[in-house]
C-alpha cells in the first residue's frame, strides 16, 4: 500500500456488464496487476428497489417507467452498499440469574453495539434506562431510509427521516436517502442539508425519486464539509460558478455522480473544490461530457454508460487507473477522444474501443501505422483493456497501433465485438495477422491475456494464433466464450492444437481456462 497500511479504499461501483478490467481500487498487495477477479456487483444480493408508492404509481407519464427502472439500477448497482445490518426480529433469552449483564458492559462497548443496529432499533434502546439514552445520543449513527417502515410509502419515510435527524445530536457516520420524492419535499431537503452540516455526516448518498429529473440539488450541499464520501443521483446540479469563493469539500475522498444534469465545467469545478479527492465515478451522463482532469490527489476515474466527447488528463500525478466503459451513442458514430497528458503513475487504462475512441498521447493522435517514438509511448501502463471487432480491418490495425503505445504491458484484456463479416475483409485480416510483426509488449512483457466473447470466428482465431506465436513471456490465458458458440471441450482442444503448432512447450503456459456463462472450466495446457 503506497499510502500506508491504515489507508483503505472502498470498492467502486460498476455497471452490470461484466468486464475483464478490475475496477476495484484496492491498493492491497494481495491484488497483483495480473489478478482477474470474477465479475461481481458492489450491491450483490440486494433486492432491487422497486417500491414506488401510490402517488408515483398513479403518474400517467410513460417516461416514468424508464425512470423507475433507472432509479432501481442506480440504487442496486451503482451506489455504495449499505452498511451490513441484520434487520430480522430476534428474541433475547431471559437471564437465568435475573441479572442484566448487557447493561453492565462498559460504555465504549455499548456504543459499539448500538452503532451496529438499524437506526430505529438503536433509538428504541433509549427507553431501557437513562444510561442507555446517554449511549444512544453519543453513538455515531447510520441512517438508511431503506430500513425504515413502512416500505413503499415515501411521505412516511420522509417524516421519519426528519424525526430521526431532529432527535439525534450526531454525528452520523453515514446517511443513505433514496426513497423520498425530493421534488415534493424541498423544505425538508433544505432542513436536512443544514442538519447534515451541523451534525457531521461523513458518508452521504442522496438520490431523487423520479419524476422529474430536473429537480435542483440545493447548493447548501456544499456546506457539509465533513463529507468523505458522496454519491448523488437524478438531480440538476447547482450552478457551481455562483458558489462563494472558498467553498469546498476539504475531506471528500470519493465522489459518485449518477444521471446528473450538468453544464460544461461543473464536474471540473467540483474536483477542484475537493483537494483530497481520490475516486471519481461518473455514471449515466446524458449530455456530451467534456472533462479536463487537473488534480493532485485523484487516484481512480471511472466513467460508465455516458455520452462522452472528450476526456483530457491534463495533470494528475497520482492517477493510477482511467476507465471509460460502455460509452453511449457510439452506434450513431460519436467518437470519444481520450487524451493522456501528465499522469506518470497511470497503471491501468480501458476500455478503449478501437472503432470509437481516439487516443491522443502528449498531443499526438494515435493512428494506424504510426511509428512508435518516446512521446507516443506510456511506459508505466501495465493493464490495458480493449474492445475490438476482429471482422473490421480498421479495428485490427488500430489494435496493433494501441499496443505499440504501451511497451511494458503485463496484462491485456480483449473484448471481441460482433461485426458484419465480408469475404474480402476476412481474407485481408487473415493475411494481416500472418504477416504482422509483434509489438514489444506482445513479444516480451505480456504475461496474462483474457479474451472475452470468443465466437470462434476466423479473425479471432487468427489473432490468437498470432499472439500465441509471438508472446514469449505469456504465463496465463483466459478465454470466455459467447454463450452457445460451442462446447468448452471443443474450445480447449482447438486452443491446445493452435498452441502446440506454434512449437510452444506446454510448461511455459502455466494455465489456460475457458469460461462459458456462469461455469468455469480450467484446463491446463
Amino acid at each position: 500500500n503506497p499510502k500506508g497500511p491504515t489507508h483503505h479504499h472502498p470498492p467502486l461501483p460498476h455497471s452490470t456488464h461484466p468486464t475483464p478490467l478490475s475496477l476495484s481500487p484496492s491498493k492491497s498487495p494481495k491484488h497483483s496487476p495480473t489478478h482477474l477477479p470474477p465479475p461481481s456487483s458492489t450491491m450483490a444480493g440486494r433486492t432491487p428497489l422497486t417500491n414506488a408508492g401510490a402517488a408515483t404509481e398513479a403518474d400517467a407519464y410513460e417516461p416514468y417507467v424508464a425512470m423507475k427502472q433507472l432509479r432501481a439500477y442506480i440504487c442496486t448497482e451503482l451506489l455504495p452498499a449499505f452498511p451490513a445490518l441484520d434487520t430480522r426480529r430476534l428474541t433475547a433469552l431471559p437471564s437465568s440469574s435475573g441479572i442484566d449483564r448487557i447493561s453492565l458492559l462498559p460504555d465504549a462497548l455499548l456504543r459499539n453495539i448500538v452503532s451496529r443496529l438499524p437506526v430505529t432499533d438503536a433509538a428504541r434502546t433509549s427507553v431501557l434506562a437513562s444510561r442507555w439514552r446517554r449511549v444512544w445520543l453519543s453513538v455515531p449513527l447510520a441512517l438508511i431510509d431503506e430500513y425504515l417502515r413502512p416500505s413503499g410509502n415515501p411521505p412516511t419515510v420522509t417524516a421519519a427521516v426528519s424525526q430521526i435527524l431532529d432527535a439525534h445530536p450526531g454525528p452520523f457516520r453515514c446517511v443513505h436517502l433514496v426513497r423520498s420524492h425530493m421534488d415534493a419535499c424541498q423544505p425538508q431537503l433544505a432542513s436536512w442539508l443544514e442538519l447534515f452540516a451541523t451534525k457531521g455526516v461523513q458518508e452521504l448518498v442522496l438520490v431523487n425519486r423520479p419524476w422529474p429529473l430536473e429537480v435542483p440539488l440545493p447548493a447548501t450541499l456544499f456546506s457539509v464539509t465533513t463529507l468523505t464520501r458522496l454519491y448523488i443521483g437524478i438531480w440538476k446540479f447547482p450552478d457551481v460558478a455562483r458558489l462563494p469563493r472558498g467553498t469546498s469539500f476539504p475531506c471528500l475522498r470519493e465522489l459518485g455522480v449518477c444521471t446528473i444534469l450538468t453544464k460544461d465545467g461543473d464536474i471540473e469545478a467540483l474536483v477542484a473544490r475537493s483537494p483530497v479527492l481520490e475516486i471519481l465515478n461518473i455514471q449515466g451522463s446524458n449530455k456530451g461530457l467534456r472533462l479536463r482532469l487537473v488534480s493532485q490527489s485523484l487516484w481512480c476515474v471511472q466513467i460508465c454508460g455516458s455520452v462522452v466527447e472528450d476526456i483530457a488528463v491534463v495533470k494528475a500525478p497520482c492517477l493510477d487507473r482511467l476507465i471509460v466503459e460502455h460509452p453511449r451513442d457510439s452506434a450513431r458514430g460519436l467518437c470519444t477522444r481520450v487524451r493522456i497528458g501528465d499522469c506518470p503513475k497511470l497503471h491501468a487504462l480501458g476500455i478503449l474501443k478501437a472503432g470509437n475512441h481516439i487516443l491522443e498521447i502528449q498531443g499526438t493522435v494515435i493512428v494506424a501505422g504510426i511509428k512508435p517514438r518516446p512521446s507516443t509511448m506510456v511506459m508505466n501502463v501495465k493493464i490495458l483493456s480493449l474492445n475490438v471487432c476482429f471482422g473490421d480491418h480498421d479495428d485490427i490495425k488500430m489494435l496493433t497501433a494501441f499496443l505499440r503505445c504501451f511497451p511494458n504491458l503485463e496484462t491485456l484484456h480483449i473484448m471481441s465485438a460482433k461485426g458484419v463479416y465480408q469475404a474480402g475483409n476476412v481474407r485481408l485480416n487473415l493475411r494481416f495477422w500472418e504477416s504482422a510483426k509483434p509489438t514489444k509488449s506482445v513479444e516480451f512483457s505480456i504475461k496474462v491475456i483474457s479474451f472475452c466473447e470468443f465466437r470462434g470466428e476466423l479473425g479471432e482465431a487468427a489473432f490468437l494464433k498470432f499472439f500465441f506465436r509471438s508472446a514469449r513471456a505469456l504465463e496465463s490465458a483466459m478465454i470466455t466464450m459467447r454463450s452457445g458458440s460451442f462446447s468448452t471441450d471443443e474450445l480447449s482442444s482447438r486452443v491446445k492444437q493452435v498452441y502446440q503448432k506454434m512449437g510452444k512447450k506446454e510448461e511455459q503456459l502455466k494455465s489456460c481456462c475457458f469460461h462459458q456463462c456462469s461455469s468455469l472450466y480450467d484446463c491446463c495446457v
